[in-house]
Order: C-alpha cells, then sequence, then structure tokens
C-alpha cells in the first residue's frame, strides 16, 4: 500500500493546457473517487498517477518516491480500464497469470496469486473458461483479479462498470466496496456516475474543466458543496436553484427576495454581502416541501414521477429556468396545472454569492442537519 501525493501538477498539449494547479493529498489505504462532466480532466488525472501521460509541470509522489519520469512498468500500480481487454483465446486463469508470466514468476508464485484473487473475487470456478463463456460483470471480475495477481501499491480503475447494465452495476457497486475491505489497498477510480462517487468514496474529488473544484466526504460534498458547481453535481435529482437578490443580512442568516416575488430565509453567515446583492437560492428536493398555510413561494404542478414507496413531483415555478423538483409522498397525486405552495426550512438552504462561491451554513443550520441525518 502507498499514500498519494500531487502537488501543482499541470498537463500540456502544445499550448492547450488541460489541467492545472492540481494539489491533492490521497492517504494510505484510502478509496478516492475522481468524479466530474466528460472533458473535466479526470481520465487524465489518473493516466498521469499511472504513467501513461507524461507531466508537463508539478509533482508526483507514490509512497516517498517521485514518479515524474518513472516508466509505468515500475511505479507499483494497477489500472483496471472500461474495456475489460481480455485475451480471448485464453482461460480465465491464463489471463490472470499472464503478467505475472512476463515478470517471470515462478509458476508457484503465479498459481498462488491467481487462486488468491480468484477467491477474493468468487470465481475461483470459472477459471478454465474463456471470456466468451462469461457475462459482462464475470469479464470485468477478471479484469480486476489481473490487476490483483500484481499486488499493486494503488489500484486505479477508469470507469470500470461503465459497460454493465443498470441492475449489474449496483451489484458490482457492492463487490468494489467489499474489496476494497478485503485488501486495505489505496484505490483510485474515476467515474462521471456520481452516484457511484458517492456510495463508494472514503473521499471525493469533484473536477471541472481541469481544476479540482473540491475534495471532502460524501456527506461533506453534499451538505456543504464549495460552490454552485459542486452543489449542482453531487445529488440525484440535482439541486434546485433560484435566483434572486438579498434583502437583509440578519444574525440568523440572509433574507433573499427570489426573482419569482417571494421571499425565503437561508441561514447562512451573510457576512460582506450588500442589499441589492445577485445571489442564487439553493434547495435540494428532499428539503422543498408542499406548505400547509402560507407558503414561501407558488409554483404550478406539471409532472410526476413515481419510483415506488416516493415520487419525484415538478412544478413551474417563475423564478427558475428549470422545473422545481420536491422529493414527495407516494400518495400524493395534485391535479395538473395546479398551483402549490412550497417552503423551504432555512436550515436546509444554500445559497451561493454572483460568482458560484457558497456562503457557509450557521452552526445552527449544519446541527439542525445532523439531527434530522
Amino acid at each position: 500500500m502507498a499514500a498519494v501525493s500531487i502537488r501543482n501538477l499541470a498537463k500540456r498539449y502544445e499550448d492547450n493546457e488541460v489541467m492545472r494547479d492540481i494539489n491533492l493529498e490521497i492517504e494510505d489505504g484510502e478509496f478516492v473517487v475522481f468524479v466530474g462532466p466528460s472533458g473535466c480532466g479526470k481520465s487524465t488525472l489518473l493516466r498521469m498517477i499511472a504513467g501513461l501521460e507524461d507531466i508537463s509541470d508539478g509533482d508526483l509522489d507514490i509512497g516517498t518516491r517521485r514518479m515524474n519520469d518513472v516508466p509505468a512498468s515500475k511505479r507499483g500500480v494497477a489500472m483496471v480500464f472500461q474495456s475489460y481487454a481480455l485475451y480471448p483465446h485464453m482461460s480465465l486463469y491464463d489471463n490472470m497469470a499472464f503478467g505475472l508470466k512476463i515478470a517471470g514468476k515462478s509458476k508457484a508464485e503465479i498459481d498462488a496469486a491467481v487462486q488468491h484473487a480468484a477467491k477474493i473475487l468468487h470465481i475461483d470456478h470459472l477459471l478454465d473458461r474463456k471470456p466468451r463463456a462469461l457475462s459482462g460483470g464475470q469479464r470485468q471480475r477478471v479484469a480486476i483479479g489481473r490487476a490483483i495477481t500484481r499486488q499493486p501499491s494503488v489500484f486505479l480503475f477508469d470507469e470500470p462498470l461503465s459497460n454493465l447494465d443498470a441492475a449489474l452495476r449496483v451489484k458490482m457497486r457492492l463487490e468494489f466496496a467489499k474489496l476494497h475491505d478485503d485488501l486495505k489497498t489505496t484505490m483510485i477510480y474515476v467515474t462521471h456516475d456520481q452516484i457511484e462517487a458517492m456510495t463508494l468514496a472514503d473521499k471525493i474529488v469533484v473536477l471541472s474543466e481541469g481544476r479540482i473544484e473540491q475534495v471532502g466526504s460524501p456527506q461533506q460534498l453534499y451538505h456543504h458543496p464549495a460552490n454552485r458547481f459542486v452543489a449542482g453535481f453531487i445529488g440525484s435529482p440535482k439541486m434546485n436553484f433560484i435566483d434572486g437578490t438579498v434583502v437583509s443580512v440578519q444574525a440568523g442568516g440572509v433574507l433573499v427576495q427570489l426573482s419569482g416575488g417571494a421571499q425565503q430565509l437561508a441561514m447562512v453567515d451573510g457576512t460582506g454581502l450588500q442589499s441589492g446583492e445577485k445571489v442564487t437560492l439553493g434547495v435540494r428536493p428532499e428539503h422543498l416541501n408542499i406548505a400547509q398555510g402560507q407558503a414561501a413561494l407558488l409554483a404550478r404542478f406539471t409532472a410526476l414521477e413515481l419510483l415506488g414507496d416516493f415520487s419525484y413531483l415538478y412544478a413551474a415555478y417563475d423564478g427558475a429556468d428549470e422545473a422545481l423538483i420536491l422529493r414527495v409522498p407516494d400518495s400524493l397525486n395534485p391535479a395538473h396545472g395546479s398551483m402549490l405552495g412550497l417552503a423551504a426550512d432555512p436550515a436546509r438552504c444554500h445559497l451561493f454569492r454572483e460568482d458560484g462561491r457558497a456562503l457557509p451554513r450557521l452552526a445552527a443550520a449544519s446541527a439542525a442537519s445532523a439531527v434530522q441525518h
């Protein structure tokens, strides 16, 4: 096992800088997930760690050794790609043993390593089969097993579940979590799927346009996003956003005049805000409720997604570019086009400045969130 330290890392292709000022510390044994939209640089960063992309500037250490100029084969890492890349004419055993044979390991060492990896992944009964006889999930396990046999200091996974169907992806997420518990090896995992990030990671690294936007635990990113980008990317469905202006800054938070005409208090630290300053209110679907009595805002019901024991309700509001989303009981079924009174708990509201930076939530708001979870 090994820690990974990244300092002032940059990547350029001629005059095009695609990664800049990357600083990141990954602890020994951590499961870290790089997440972000397509083109954000997450796979490029992973490939730089693996040694498959040159480093233009900065430093990369794995353990106590600087790796900038160390070839990929000497870095002590093993990488699993989106494509299984198995040899179709070889048995699973031979696929998993191939790298060790090339490295000159003895037959006994190879057999012990393959049998150990196969047992961990529950494919020890399939070792004599060819890849064509396997399901997608089994093939991905073989690719992971091939990495395990190398006993790397760091595992690197580049969107390993993207080729699997939805049900198998859920099952394989659990397999990855168990694998990390069993091996206790440093793992770095790239995905564009924020649900994978939230369910797997000890620590999430959110990237956008070649920069790190925020690093933290899943709970930290969900409840305390650093900016509007992170708030909108982490969470499914995504956070509701409504433009507004500051009415007043109070000891208990910031009162906001929403662009649709309603007012809402957000329990955030408004230090430095001025009356009339443009802001954006953020509320997650589970924190926006249908009001009994006086409502903070009025919205028109447009659609309902029934998902078993709960539903997602969509409502059009003049102050929002997109329909507001609420998580509601499955028994709720308003008439189409009806007007609904909505209200948000001030302790669960987020507020973002015009440049996208989040205002810190007040201690009372954070405490209220903790109690409700």
